[in-house]
């Protein structure tokens, strides 16, 4: 993470206008390979130091988990390395001949969704991993898979380029065969149409997260295959525009307290710019702060602008007071605010029954995962169009479109839509499924409140 050296970042200038800054949050079903083919792709390119590749890999030999090592440099935690899974996020710096990235790798067991929407909600791109091996890439795609669901979250929170990574073709079920790998893409190809990615314009690499192939340099054992490797696809995605004429925006994915340096705010700036001194608001606590100084991936950087992930150092907070979820602005140009209700528009895409007013599910904005009470059903709306089809119905279900008025739980800031695309889209979720997709319209705002951190 940046910002969390104890000795004195060198300066920069150049960090984040050498070459445009690419976010890319890696996502698919648990043990899909997600962690040990960003590592490997980290080692490849040369991102990590070599000695710190050879304490790794005898770090995992001596827990008796050689085929770990790759998956070790980003899962650092004793639980996932215990457990063998990814639970929370990890962020890392790596060059392609054309962009600057942060990679952020994601959980993809369904009990840490809540890291894996944090991850995605800071990411311009997607990368999608599958499995080639037997049953696996089927158990993705299942009711219970993991596939389908981070597909539609991508989606949902904005993210609209993703490569398909389609991993495991080593495995002895496939051994490198192209038919496997057409039959798996046919099928996907499918699924992400349906979503609203566009198939014809997401790259299919075939790859061995374990072995390399495909990754930085082609496969001689699939020489079937003409397309790019993972680094060259990474090329061929197109930074999205960014918001840096609007006020600053800043979801807080984390607040740490490092020694020597102060309170750090982690997260990624999604629209505005910030520099050192700027006067800081932060919602929905109403808490004032301002900016010391600013970092990314270790050094200190005079200015940092929407689409950047970055620490920022600052004064007059307590992290007690902070949490991950709340949103930091600029206080002379319009900060953000708690919200006392809010008006959105709804699309339910997998619910088992009725959906009334007094239904308080959670909804997942930006980095924050509020529970929030469907006040009043307003009206069923044409999905397509917006047009309006019934007047406060009694009911929505799986299926329909509506406009809603929420009531969160907990103190909230997001924003409408047409002003802070970012900070406007969630999901709903409930049974740990993805039960609805929604923008907001309107907000209406209430005073700031100190809530004691989860």
């Amino acid at each position: 993470l940046p910002c969390l050296l104890k000795k004195e970042p060198k300066t920069t200038e150049t960090m984040s206008t050498a070459k445009p800054h690419l976010n890319i949050v890696v996502v698919g079903h648990i043990d899909s390979g997600k962690s040990t083919t960003t590592g490997h792709l980290i080692v490849k390119t040369g991102a990590i130091d070599k000695r710190a590749v050879e304490t790794i890999e005898k770090q995992a030999s001596d827990n008796g988990k050689s085929h770990a090592k790759y998956a070790w440099i980003l899962d650092k935690l004793t639980a996932e390395r215990d457990r063998g899974i990814t639970i929370d996020i990890s962020l890392w710096k790596i060059d392609t001949p054309k962009y600057l990235c942060t990679i952020i790798d994601a959980p993809g067991h369904r009990d840490f969704i809540k890291n894996m929407i944090t991850g995605t909600s800071q990411a311009d791109v997607a990368v999608l991993v599958v499995s080639a091996a037997a049953q696996e890439f089927e158990n993705g795609m299942s009711f219970n898979g993991q596939t389908k669901e981070h597909a539609l979250l991508a989606y949902t929170l904005g993210i609209r380029q993703m490569i398909v990574l389609v991993n495991k073709m080593d495995d002895k079920s496939v051994n490198f065969q192209e038919n496997r790998f057409t039959d798996i893409k046919e099928k996907l190809g499918a699924h992400l149409k349906k979503t609203g990615f566009n198939p014809e314009k997401v790259p299919f690499v075939p790859v061995s997260g374990w072995f390399g192939d495909n990754l930085t340099e082609p496969s001689a054992n699939m020489s079937w295959y003409k397309g790019p490797t993972f680094l060259q696809a990474i090329d061929t995605l197109e930074v999205p525009k960014r918001l840096t004429e609007k006020a600053l925006r800043f979801p807080l994915q984390d607040i740490y307290k490092i020694g020597g340096v102060g309170n750090v705010c982690v997260g990624r700036i999604e629209t505005g710019v910030v520099t050192p001194n700027t006067k800081l608001y932060i919602a929905p606590c109403g808490i004032s702060a301002s900016v010391k100084s600013i970092e990314m991936h270790r050094e200190v950087v005079p200015k940092a602008s929407a689409g950047d992930n970055v620490g920022l150092c600052v004064s007059d907070i307590s992290i007690k007071d902070v949490q991950r979820g709340y949103v930091v602005g600029d206080a002379d140009n319009d900060p953000p605010a708690a919200v006392q209700d809010f008006t959105a528009q709804i699309v339910v895409v997998n619910h088992p029954g009725e959906i009334k007013a007094g239904y308080a599910p959670v909804l997942d904005f930006h980095t924050s995962h509020v529970a929030c009470r469907f006040v009043e059903l307003i009206s069923k709306v044409d999905k397509k169009t917006g047009v309006e089809l019934e007047a406060a119905p009694k009911s929505i279900v799986k299926g329909d479109a509506a406009i809603v008025r929420f009531e969160p739980t907990r103190p909230l800031s997001c924003e409408p839509f047409a002003a802070y695309p970012p900070l406007g889209r969630f999901a709903v979720r409930d049974m740990r499924e993805t039960i609805a997709i929604g923008i907001v319209k309107s907000i209406n705002k209430r005073a700031p409140t100190l809530e004691t951190p989860q």
